[in-house]
């Protein structure tokens, strides 16, 4: 069974085709137009063992916001569509990751039910020329379109690159987990009946 999906999304704001195989090696190319995003994402797939490729183009001139979020509702897309039935997946997971002083951790689950917390501060408004604000409209338009509860919580940390990198890795970590096949779950891993 392939769990993969291509989604392709066109607006007056932004042109974005982006594929992903959820059993793949980390591999892709990624060219968002958003030079922090690439390589946020580039952190997620490897560390997610996703196949991951995005080519977009956005009205970057006036800010990085539409592609970032529009990039979360096709990354979301992509991933409900891959998962199909969800068929003996495990559901949940979750991981703690540090980057130098910054500590990080994402929990999900895949349960159909669309919601984000997110609990931490990012000290810098901006990394770069990115405004770390759509750090949380990516994460929430991801959790709204995967239709996955996600929490994030930052324990600790006062880089704000450092701070989001270990974030992006720690999604990607968590949901491979949640993806991920156990040959114990017949169906679905609820008392539902469905997910």
């Amino acid at each position: 069974m392939t769990r993969e999906a291509s989604i392709e999304r066109n607006t007056n704001e932004t042109q974005i085709k982006l594929s992903l195989n959820i059993d793949g090696e980390g591999q892709g190319e990624l060219e968002t137009g958003v030079p922090f995003m690439t390589h946020m994402l580039d952190l997620f797939r490897k560390h997610g063992q996703f196949d991951l490729n995005i080519a977009a183009n956005g009205d970057t001139e006036i800010d990085d916001h539409h592609t970032t979020e529009d990039i979360g509702i096709c990354l979301g897309h992509a991933l409900k569509e891959a998962l199909g039935d969800k068929k003996g997946i495990k559901r949940y997971g979750s991981a703690f990751v540090p980057m130098d002083e910054a500590l990080a951790q994402v929990v999900v689950d895949l349960s159909n039910r669309p919601h984000l917390e997110f609990r931490g501060e990012l000290p810098s408004q901006k990394v770069g020329t990115f405004d770390t604000e759509n750090v949380h409209e990516f994460l929430w338009k991801l959790a709204l379109e995967a239709r996955m509860n996600l929490h994030v919580i930052v324990h600790y940390g006062h880089n704000t690159h450092h701070i989001i990198e270990a974030v992006f890795k720690a999604l990607g970590r968590a949901l491979d987990e949640a993806t991920s096949i156990d040959p114990r779950v017949k169906g679905v891993p609820s008392t539902k009946g469905m997910l």
